[in-house]
């Protein structure tokens, strides 16, 4: 059931893996959040990243074997929140990035919501 604690809150999901990206939309979905994605591809990904409009991201840390980096610079850049999604241990990830959560895969959906619910505030 629903509580609509993202009623108002645009994600961007950059993720390619299709499950999960799948279950992450329809979480996302279920309590109220518009969704720009999923997106699974660096170009594109990073092309939404640089123009459209939204509150939040969840970025897979590697894109098909291309690390999504520049994809989070970007929205440092325009001071959008995100946290990293990846099956990777946090000391892949680049120093710039300290104090960016990390939610290593399988992903527990519900923590994770609550957690875009806080961000979007």
């Amino acid at each position: 059931m629903s509580d609509n604690k993202l009623k108002g809150c645009r994600v961007l999901i950059v993720e390619d893996e299709y499950f999960l990206a799948s279950d992450l939309e329809t979480a996302l979905k279920l309590q109220g959040a518009s969704i720009v994605g999923p997106i699974g591809h660096f170009e594109a990904a990073y092309r939404h990243a640089a123009r459209d409009h939204f509150d939040v991201a969840i970025i897979d840390i590697n894109l098909h074997n291309e690390a999504a980096y520049p994809i989070a610079d970007e929205l440092i850049r325009q001071s959008i929140p995100f946290v990293f999604c990846g099956g990777y241990d946090a000391k892949v990830i680049p120093e710039r990035f300290t104090g960016v959560s990390l939610w290593q895969k399988p992903v527990d959906l519900p923590k994770l919501v609550d957690h875009i619910a806080q961000l979007c505030r």
